[in-house]
């Protein structure tokens, strides 16, 4: 984090990344002196509403974030930007989103935690949009010409007042990541999980919480141990676990409680990470979940996209792998995924990052933050939904047999893989299989 006196003094004099978080009520007009460099502005955490009519001198700009402000509106002047592709306005207290504010090259748009209403049709003239974050707001539809962007690829709906979704969004043909929990659509659905499905419950003051192992949109896990003798369910629970503390009322994905009800309702599978109990009596009134404390050799098995990739995930230099571990991952996720299915739910972030792996083609599904109840009543949209989640399966098994050391006896193996691939990536989601076929196809595979 850079500091405004290193600003107005000059030392920042052709940086390409701006970071200035120091409860700036006014946008520092010394931020125009980097206009041929600077290409990432993060003004985060700050007391701005307003953006100077001539901000559009930023013409490198590529990426802002703005969030954690007090904005009511996006700034217009932000579509007059050349370069801009990237917006992140979360948790502000935007109403408005005027179509002038949208550039046309936009791949990113962050809306998360504020009080939209609706959107303008002009968002479906972004034809390069691929992500669009929009949790947490007041969307009761979300506009028609939305269909036009083609390559949209993730999409968080959760936590509006959205009562349906529109039948053109499960036909948009990229479309791989949606989560739509904590909307009318949903609610029965998760409000009976947390009523009804039993799950044990933790005391905190039972907890001895541990050190940080990883953190997500949604919340931390720390390591932790609990009283070895207290029995808080039917079977004793392991002494050593993980306990996830979610971070606030909205996250990027949606709700605390969507997710907690989306988790109690998977139970248990071989290949994901189950919630033992669901915690109680914290301090601050925090949610949390016990979970099962993974083995020290599984690992991610990537890393979350990076600014430059977008939508896809980010692989260690040099990831290999061989196919008959290749298949093994393959298989062990499209089991939990098939599994997931089965009991209501898509993941609705189906990606490398979530899951961990030894190497050796053991691996485990975690993170339910974006999972949705898939629709009872609606038997049709509950299958296009699947079908969906299956394009993100294609994306991670493209990114798996990229990285793949082939044998000449193993070339039927990788073709196979490679076919498989292919359907699941159809731009036709009726075409793509369903995730029992996907498993029963990969068992059969040598």
């Amino acid at each position: 984090m850079q500091t405004l006196e290193q600003l107005e003094s000059g030392q920042l004099a052709g940086c390409r990344e701006l970071r200035l978080s120091c409860g700036l009520t006014e946008f520092p007009r010394a931020i125009f002196e980097l206009a041929d460099t600077l290409e990432l502005l993060d003004l985060s955490g700050n007391q701005l509403c307003a953006l100077p009519p001539d901000f559009a001198r930023l013409h490198r700009l590529r990426v802002l974030f703005a969030s954690d402000n007090v904005f009511t509106e996006l700034p217009a002047v932000l579509g007059q930007c050349p370069a801009l592709s990237m917006i992140g306005f979360k948790a502000n207290r935007i109403r408005h989103v005027p179509a002038s504010a949208l550039p046309v090259g936009l791949r990113w748009l962050i809306l998360t935690d504020n009080q939209v209403e609706s959107l303008p049709p002009g968002l479906g003239q972004c034809l390069s949009l691929q992500k669009l974050m929009l949790a947490g707001n007041r969307l009761q539809s979300l506009p028609e010409e939305l269909a036009q962007c083609q390559l949209l690829e993730l999409l968080r709906i959760s936590a509006n007042p959205l009562a349906s979704l529109p039948e053109w969004l499960t036909q948009l043909p990229r479309l791989s990541w949606l989560a739509f929990a904590g909307t009318p659509l949903t609610q029965a659905q998760e409000s009976l999980a947390l009523a009804s499905t039993p799950i044990a419950h933790m005391p905190w003051s039972q907890l001895q919480i541990g050190s940080v192992l990883g953190q997500g949109a949604s919340g931390v896990i720390h390591s932790a141990r609990h009283h070895p003798r207290t029995r808080v369910a039917a079977q004793p629970l392991p002494q050593a676990v993980a306990v996830k503390i979610f971070k606030g009322e909205v996250t990027s994905d949606g709700l605390p409680a969507s997710e907690m009800a989306a988790a109690i309702q998977a139970g248990a599978h071989p290949h994901w990470i189950p919630a033992l109990a669901k915690i109680t009596g914290h301090p601050l009134q925090a949610q949390g979940l016990v979970m099962p404390l993974m083995d020290a050799t599984l690992i991610n098995l990537a890393g979350p996209p990076s600014l430059a990739s977008c939508t896809r995930d980010v692989y260690a230099p040099n990831t290999c792998f061989d196919l008959v571990t290749v298949r093994r991952m393959a298989l062990g996720i499209a089991s939990a995924a098939a599994h997931l299915h089965a009991q209501g739910l898509m993941h609705g972030d189906l990606y490398a990052h979530n899951i961990l792996h030894n190497g050796q083609g053991q691996v485990v599904l975690g993170d339910w933050g974006a999972a949705s109840f898939l629709p009872r009543a609606k038997p049709a949209l509950a299958l296009a939904l699947q079908r969906l989640e299956v394009r993100a399966y294609g994306c991670l098994l493209e990114e798996l047999t990229a990285r793949c050391q082939v044998e000449p006896h193993a070339q039927a193996l990788l073709d196979d893989l490679v076919q498989l691939q292919s359907q699941c990536l159809h731009p036709d989601a009726s075409s793509r299989p369903l995730f029992t076929d996907i498993e029963n196809r990969l068992s059969q595979m040598r």
